[in-house]
């Protein structure tokens, strides 16, 4: 994966990214024609997807039992001519019997950019998940869904929003404009609060507290979003939750990022790690102390300086565990690709750029650094979409006619990640000015310890950065066992849950 300017940037923001008893109401209609009929709403065309479906679910979990409805649906976006831009599928969970005052509603996102929500609904935190990891992760895994024992409906409703082009939702082909728009930094902010704040009127819980999810480049457009909600739709939030963020889409030079070599080191150490036992962050005091020092002083000296060649070149064996003579004739500068390569090339096998530790066999296995599918993001991408048409379809009562888009590569291409090369994107500031802003705003960075593409330490410098007083003391960063989506460890993803509750209870 490359490291290098805009592509370097895109490859980090990728991400990447069974219910009981359903029966359709007989509303449906009725309250999708209301919907239709308000003036915020209608639109020159009639929306390609269907009127929405609300169905009621009972799920039986350990040591409880959840009432709630699920609604499938759309939301169509205007321009300021009020010219139809897209349409975006949502799927909303809320708990019934619950006061609408009182109860939390988490808004939902995933990253890429271009990627549907499916990862965080049916694989995290949704009602049913299915089963992605261990022997789990392959493309033919079963992707039937089951009860999701950590739901975060225990303590918060959750609605799930596919930006434009991913799941169903889509750019209309009336507006030629509405890509270059929608498929942009500020562009895609800027409609997905304008979503949030129209399924709020639509759904009668502005006065709800609310908080927002998102994972990956979801985890960069959380505190953006924050920010836009409060300065242009009039929507305060009370906590940001963000799995595995990008914070910081650049670099310092795209000829050479010293740091780039620093945060990853770190991670590749716990994957090397964790052939010889269980890794925790504390144990990997060692290699953050070294990475953060010793190392990037090396690393500044250059090309030119022997010594600290040798001296980078050694560490860096010890802690990665790969042969020194491969080491020394990288220079200790070791990227992905060589680690997921030699990591267990002695049993013939690459790695996961989402989760060192998962490993496959080598197509290519006589090249030095071979081309293949990555094991996590290319083996789980059929269960994950099979899955969420399964949802949609048996239990939603909810079919659009058109194909479900895991991800949209096309968006991915084409984004907009702005012109000022000298700035690339940030979600730092706005995630300090929101929290300087509100006193009462509470944020939840979780990492995973063996993801290589949003390594943990690189959030930790970033945070490092925030004063403690008023601002660094209410956030607070989590890491687990596991990688991009750490969530497909069975522990990890209960560990999320409470930790997610508690957050959620301090309101």
């Amino acid at each position: 994966m490359s490291t290098s300017g805009i592509d370097r940037r895109r490859a980090l923001a990728l991400a990447g990214a069974a219910l009981i008893g359903s029966r359709s109401v007989a509303d449906a209609q009725s309250r999708a024609a209301s919907v239709a009929a308000r003036p915020d709403d209608t639109a020159a065309e009639t929306p390609r997807l269907p009127p929405a479906v609300t169905t009621h679910h009972t799920l039986e979990l350990p040591g409880r039992i959840l009432h709630f409805e699920a609604t499938a649906g759309a939301i169509l976006l205007t321009d300021e001519k009020h010219a139809p831009r897209a349409e975006l599928a949502f799927v909303a969970f809320q708990s019934e019997g619950a006061e609408k005052a009182q109860r939390p509603v988490t808004f939902v996102f995933n990253g890429g950019p271009g990627y549907s929500s499916a990862w965080l609904n049916v694989g995290a935190v949704g009602p049913w998940r299915i089963a992605i990891g261990g022997d789990a992760t392959a493309p033919s895994a079963s992707p039937e869904p089951m009860p999701n024992a950590e739901t975060w409906l225990d303590f918060t409703d959750l609605v799930f929003i596919d930006p434009a082009g991913t799941g169903y939702s889509r750019v209309l082909a009336s507006n030629p404009d509405a890509r270059r728009r929608l498929w942009s930094v500020e562009g895609d902010i800027d409609y997905l609060a304008e979503a949030i704040r129209r399924w709020l009127d639509r759904f009668d819980r502005n006065v709800s507290p609310k908080y927002l999810l998102g994972e990956s480049y979801g985890g960069f457009r959380v505190p953006r979003l924050a920010r836009e909600l409060t300065a242009s739709q009039g929507t305060g939030v009370s906590g940001l939750v963000m799995i595995s963020p990008a914070l910081d889409l650049g670099g310092h030079s795209s000829a050479f990022e010293p740091f780039d070599y620093v945060t990853r080191l770190p991670s590749m150490t716990a994957a090397a790690r964790a052939e010889q036992g269980t890794v925790t962050r504390a144990g990997l005091a060692d290699v953050e102390h070294y990475a953060t020092t010793d190392y990037l002083l090396d690393l500044t000296r250059g090309e030119n300086d022997a010594a600290a060649i040798a001296r980078r070149s050694a560490r860096v064996a010890e802690f990665t565990g790969l042969d020194p003579a491969l080491v020394r004739r990288y220079h200790g500068l070791i990227e992905n690709k060589v680690f997921l390569h030699e990591l267990d090339r002695a049993r013939g096998r690459v790695g996961s750029s989402y989760d060192a530790t998962i490993t496959r066999a080598n197509p290519f296995p006589l090249e030095t650094l071979s081309d293949y599918p990555d094991p996590v993001l290319d083996g789980l991408s059929a269960p994950v979409s099979s899955a969420m048409v399964a949802v949609y379809e048996t239990r939603l009562n909810w079919r659009p006619d058109s194909s479900y888009e895991l991800e949209d590569a096309q968006a991915n291409r084409q984004w907009d990640w702005g012109r000022n090369v000298w700035h690339p994107p940030q979600s730092m500031r706005a995630m300090r000015t929101a929290l300087a802003l509100d006193p009462h705003l509470v944020v939840l960075i979780t990492h995973g310890l063996f993801d290589l593409v949003t390594p943990y330490l690189a959030t930790q410098l970033l945070l490092d950065q925030v004063p403690e007083a008023e601002l660094g003391s209410r956030i607070r960063l989590s890491v687990y066992p596991g990688g991009h989506m750490f969530y497909t460890n069975d522990a990890s993803r209960a560990a999320l849950h409470d930790e997610a509750a508690r957050l959620f209870g301090r309101r």
